[in-house]
């Protein structure tokens, strides 16, 4: 009988993992007995969350990593090799966004500095695309593995302000389906590339612009956002897991190039 959502030995690279979101995700992988390296920027950040794991049984290995560069991201590969014997997942997790990549009244989309729009690009595509060579490369050799993208509910709709990120979750999404067919055509069709696309959801990053810092209630964008959200909340990180468990599984062996969004139903409601 087939294990439909089992994810139990699997070696699983999670980049970001340190973050809110890829944090709950390398936790809930590690709690079904996956072996996780938790790659982030902050070290320190990533050896708590593996102290986390650890001290309930499971396994994660904390590496630091910067996904901007290749030799680095090689070097990971290596170390994650060396560590586990193997690697069956690849989860792109790094990226972000940045105040002075977000236009508003002080800030015109006209005098956005070209800086901080090339960084957020940089980091949320090219902090994909790069890990994506390097252990894109290895289970092409081994003829099978699974890539697994962070979208965004900004590349369905862009959101107003938020230029830089939504373009750069946009082209998340069209290379997320462009490599899911090069891999399936070129190398082996037990490749497999999806991504989620999470909704909004209370991260530390964007807690304050949904609900004010000193009431606690909810900001205009918050209460926007929520109107346009049929399941009537924000979502939680634990919201994430049961679909990155499907899509790590053999639960979804028939599905590759798709982005799932995670959303409450957002992207489903037109508003009227």
């Amino acid at each position: 009988m087939v294990e439909w959502f089992d994810v139990s030995g699997k070696c699983v690279v999670v980049t970001g993992g340190a973050g809110v979101l890829c944090g709950a995700i390398a936790e809930d992988l590690a709690s079904g007995g996956a072996k996780v390296c938790i790659a982030d920027y902050d070290l320190g950040r990533a050896e708590e969350l593996a102290r986390k794991i650890e001290s309930k049984g499971g396994f994660a290995l904390p590496v630091r990593v910067n996904v901007l560069d290749k030799k680095d991201i090689q070097g990971l590969f290596l170390r994650v090799k060396e560590s586990l014997g193997r690697i069956d997942v690849l989860i792109n997790g790094a990226g972000g966004n940045k105040k002075d990549a977000t236009t508003s009244e002080q800030l015109p989309f006209f005098e956005l500095p070209e800086e901080a729009s090339r960084s957020v690009f940089e980091l949320n595509f090219m902090g994909t695309f790069l890990p994506c060579q390097v252990f894109g490369k290895y289970f092409a050799q081994e003829k099978k593995g699974i890539i697994l993208n962070i979208s965004s509910m900004n590349a369905f709709r862009p959101l107003t302000n938020v230029v830089s990120y939504s373009a750069a979750k946009a082209a998340v999404s069209n290379f997320t389906q462009w490599l899911a067919v090069h891999m399936c055509q070129h190398y082996s069709p037990e490749i497999r590339v999806n991504a989620i696309a999470p909704g909004f959801f209370l991260t530390h990053q964007n807690r304050f612009l949904l609900t004010d810092e000193k009431t606690g209630e909810l900001t205009a964008r918050g209460r926007t956002i929520l109107a346009h959200t049929p399941m009537g909340r924000f979502g939680t990180p634990e919201d994430l897991c049961g679909t990155v468990r499907w899509l790590l599984s053999e639960g979804s062996r028939f599905v590759t190039g798709v982005v799932v969004p995670i959303d409450g139903g957002f992207s489903a409601f037109s508003g009227v």
